[in-house]
């Protein structure tokens, strides 16, 4: 997990935006899944994993279920709009020197700093991990995260790095 979260603040260093979010949305998907006695992820599950990890940082504008309608019409429509949001648009908004908008409505879209939601998701993730990784619960599910293999992955393949 550490590795994953690393990749998304290298993908921010290095302007990769896209890439951060897209992975930085499937966060609560992936942490909901693995504090979930089946092991698999739902929008419940990441909606409470977000209201319970993020909220406070969000208020009530843009809360779980918000963020979950985002994330779908982003990762599978790639779209920044869903017919069930209360916004008509939400927008990540790139890190500029001369202009500062983070978790603000103008008209009918929601501004969030793409750098800082990625960060706090981050964060959250990783204060998450704190309190989890050494319960029984974690321990059973984490064993099927996808982790990166430098040597190979016996038996499938050695000597190459592998990511499964």
């Amino acid at each position: 997990m550490q590795d994953l979260l690393e990749q998304i603040e290298k993908g921010l260093e290095a302007n990769l935006y896209y890439l951060s979010l897209f992975v930085a949305l499937a966060i609560p998907d992936i942490c909901g899944a693995i504090d979930a006695s089946d092991g698999e992820a739902s929008k419940a599950k990441y909606i409470k994993w977000f209201d319970e990890h993020l909220q406070t940082k969000y208020s009530t504008s843009f809360n779980g279920e918000l963020c979950y309608y985002f994330r779908c019409s982003l990762l599978h429509q790639g779209s920044s709009q869903h017919s069930k949001s209360r916004y008509k648009r939400i927008m990540f908004i790139e890190p500029d020197r001369s202009i500062r908008i983070h978790r603000s409505i103008m008209n009918d879209a929601y501004f969030i700093d793409v750098k800082d939601f990625c960060n706090d998701m981050v964060e959250a993730c990783k204060g998450w991990l704190q309190k989890v990784e050494t319960t029984p619960l974690f321990q059973t599910n984490s064993i099927k995260f996808i982790m990166r293999y430098p040597q190979g992955l016996k038996p499938y393949v050695s000597g190459v790095p592998v990511i499964g």
